[in-house]
């Protein structure tokens, strides 16, 4: 009877165990997330600023030979992250897409232009900035015409900022409750042993030597979970990087091993801080409380 007993009682507490580990894992693995998130904000709004087209049209009388000169110069200017000739063989052949094979055939001569393609660095990428480009390019007298979608562009602006504030704000609440939850879930499995400590108590163990297998446990128990959601983020960023290869190439890869280590730290403070207060305050419970 004993035996059934005692392989009872163990099997809950490893059943107990585990499933700590599974919820701290989770939610240490959502605050990964989060933090990527937060911290690659500002790189995931610069990529799509520098990749939105400023298209320069140039005169029909332009040919690629000035249009390569015309390059030259508006690459030397500081606003230019870069900058692609489109030829009027490929606009042809990109307006055929649209339009059909035939399209042309209403037209004496080809009306399709030399033009340029033009990504501007993120830093000028604003309403203002924008009309100082379009005058500064303009002026050429090889440019007919200097197109960018302006509305396109406040809106942009005006999103990413919401987003911003909006990930920003999430994340703060995600980090209460991420460590809400981890010290409940701590709180409760040495709260389970009570009369444990209450016990040690009253055979003059002092409290140190009280917290030093719950502090044990702990550390272990923020560890493991520390790395089964470091784990789940490698899987997710291998995930990523192979379907959104080009864009992964804007995230560091110091930041992302920061943000490895900092999972791994927070879990293991966070659970070895919660045993430690927890130990401490029911080292000083009474007989009455155990039973509350």
């Amino acid at each position: 009877m004993k035996n059934d007993n005692s392989k009872i009682v163990g099997r809950r507490l490893v059943r107990s165990y585990l499933t700590s580990i599974v919820s701290i894992s989770l939610v240490l693995f959502l605050m990964a997330i989060a933090c990527f998130i937060w911290v690659n904000t500002k790189s995931l709004s610069n990529y799509f600023k520098e990749n939105s087209v400023v298209s320069v049209i140039l005169h029909n009388s332009a040919s690629e030979e000035q249009a390569a000169v015309l390059m030259q110069k508006i690459e030397s200017y500081g606003f230019v992250k870069s900058i692609k000739c489109i030829s009027r063989e490929q606009g042809q052949k990109e307006m055929e897409e649209l339009l059909g094979k035939n399209f042309l055939d209403v037209f004496a001569t080809s009306p399709i232009p030399v033009s340029l393609e033009i990504n501007l660095n993120s830093s000028h990428f604003s309403k203002d900035s924008l009309a100082l480009v379009r005058k500064v390019i303009g002026a050429d007298p090889l440019v007919r015409e200097v197109t960018c979608q302006e509305s396109l562009v406040e809106a942009m602006n005006s999103n990413l900022d919401k987003i911003g504030l909006f990930v920003a704000a999430i994340i703060s609440i995600l980090l209460i409750i991420s460590v809400a939850l981890i010290a409940n879930t701590v709180r409760l499995n040495i709260y389970s042993k009570r009369f444990t400590i209450h016990t040690m108590r009253l055979v003059g163990a002092k409290r140190s030597f009280i917290r030093k297998p719950f502090l044990r446990q702990a550390f272990w128990q923020g560890a493991i979970s520390a790395l089964i959601a470091d784990a789940a983020f490698a899987l997710v960023l291998q995930y990523a990087w192979k379907h959104i290869g080009e864009m992964f190439g804007l995230f560091n890869n110091e930041t992302i091993i920061t943000i490895f280590a900092l999972i791994f730290v927070a879990g293991v403070l966070i659970c070895v801080c919660t045993a430690a207060y927890m130990v401490n305050k029911l080292s000083d419970i009474s007989k009455d409380d155990l039973y509350l």
